[in-house]
């Protein structure tokens, strides 16, 4: 008796064990949305960084390896920005023995996505997918697979919320992209200061005409920037997409020598992570790109 009482609690136990909820890591602003959208109340989702970081420069700290070691998956764009997670996994690898960290799924998000070439790199992919609803849906519904494969009991759950959330983001596009209805933008130009818009914009059949930085986050030098205004004029190029809360100084020598209207978007990447984030910032960017789109179409320079 005393031994089927042993075995019973050993295997209550187990079961306790097993129920407990992933930790799932995520690196970038966009994914803590994804990810709290399609695990709900199931999993715990974890920033790997904490907020306030700079995607394009941060260095991993021992805290954030610390929190990395105790994650079941990690939720990664792998084409870009997050390069400080693929050194913090070699970091783990090297300190720890080849062995470390191979039981962490890492969840290639854009493993499904038709990618854009990046812009001035040849052979370098535009790793800006999470700046799209298209792209972003994507994401979401590999994701959901991914977590679902490492825990089968919630899979069916993932996916429902994975579509679920999809059908909001498509109805919000929609919403949006009616409101272009009968525009006439055969003849609109753009100009963006990095390439982080190019899938957002091709959702809506607009390219991007030129790209100011040279390099992703580096600005021009005084020369490029002579190129870049020449290149504005020549072309007739009529707005400049640009990042909102960045300082980019050479934004307002280029529209005093053009002329050229000004719009920001949100890049998604910035402030605290937040499950509605990148539904609330992916509107105000569609409310923006209406707004420059209606304007250029009624000729208002306002």
């Amino acid at each position: 008796m005393r031994s089927f009482f042993v075995l019973i609690c050993s295997l209550l136990s187990l079961s306790a064990q097993a129920a407990e909820p992933l930790r799932v890591g995520i690196t970038l602003h966009p994914y803590y949305s994804y990810v709290s959208n399609i695990v709900q109340s199931r999993a715990e989702v974890v920033p790997l960084v904490d907020e306030g970081f700079n995607p394009h420069s941060y260095e991993m700290q021992p805290a954030d390896l610390k929190r990395l070691m105790s994650m079941d998956a990690l939720v990664v764009n792998g084409i870009g920005h997050d390069e400080f997670a693929f050194h913090a996994l070699d970091t783990l690898r090297s300190q720890h023995g080849s062995a470390s960290g191979s039981d962490l799924k890492v969840i290639q998000a854009n493993a499904d996505v038709p990618l854009l070439a990046a812009a001035h790199t040849q052979g370098a992919w535009n790793p800006h997918t999470f700046v799209s609803i298209s792209a972003s849906i994507r994401q979401l519904y590999t994701i959901a697979r991914e977590l679902g494969e490492l825990d089968p009991d919630n899979a069916r759950f993932y996916k429902q919320n994975a579509v679920r959330f999809a059908r909001q983001l498509r109805t919000i596009k929609n919403s949006y992209s009616q409101q272009l209805t009968g525009l006439d933008l055969s003849g609109v130009r753009i100009a963006s200061t990095h390439n982080a818009y190019g899938y957002f914009l091709q959702e809506f059949g607009i390219g991007i005409d030129t790209v100011i930085e040279p390099a992703h986050g580096v600005e021009p030098s005084a020369s490029q920037l002579q190129q870049t205004i020449d290149r504005i004029r020549d072309a007739n190029i009529q707005i400049l997409f640009t990042e909102l809360n960045m300082d980019n100084r050479y934004v307002s020598t280029i529209e005093k020598a053009t002329g050229i209207r000004i719009y920001h978007f949100s890049h998604m990447t910035h402030g605290a992570y937040d499950a509605d984030q990148f539904k609330r910032e992916m509107e105000q960017n569609l409310q923006t790109l209406v707004k420059a789109l209606r304007q250029y179409a009624d000729g208002d320079p306002s």
